[in-house]
């Protein structure tokens, strides 16, 4: 079992967007295992994306309502109109929480780690999960989506660098 460090945000690899994979490999089979064993090595995990270990690859794990699973090279393919506005965090802004908007349908695609084609589509925490994990990807954090008082606030808590320090 590889549990890998969690990147905590102000790491500049949390901010790039990543590239997408071209090999499916054993390399890649050894990041997506990493990758799982990081997520299940601690309790409350419900996903973990390849820039919060440091790989710079768009690759990411997820464990929500009972799908466990992983995705290669995902793109969001559909998103309902009808939205959640659920307490959401992240494991690279740990101990903080803040109501996040989120569409409460998801299509994502992509490929598994041998190179097949994957499709997963989920509703409420899945969702959720999917769309936090597909941001990571792109460089953003579930607090970039924030607005108003409620940004105003993560901003100020998050600027004070008090995080719990997840481990691992």
């Amino acid at each position: 079992m590889t549990m890998r460090p969690i990147r905590i945000i102000g790491d500049p690899v949390l901010r790039t967007e990543c590239d997408p994979v071209t090999s499916f490999d054993a390399e890649l089979r050894a990041l997506v295992a990493d990758l799982m064993d990081t997520m299940l090595g601690a309790p409350g995990r419900a996903g973990v994306a390849a820039p919060q270990i440091g790989v710079g690859l768009r690759v990411f794990v997820y464990d929500a309502d009972g799908h466990r699973g992983h995705l290669v090279n995902p793109e969001i393919v559909e998103l309902s109109e009808e939205l959640q506005d659920d307490d959401e965090g992240c494991l690279s802004i740990p101990g903080f929480y803040f109501p996040t908007p989120r569409a409460m349908h998801v299509t994502v695609a992509g490929f598994d780690q041998h190179g097949e084609p994957l499709t997963v589509t989920g509703s409420g925490f899945l969702a959720r999960a999917l769309q936090h994990e597909t941001d990571h990807l792109a460089g953003r954090l579930y607090v970039d989506t924030l607005r108003g008082a409620a940004r105003r606030q993560a901003l100020r808590e998050i600027r004070t660098g008090r995080f719990d320090r997840p481990s691992a």
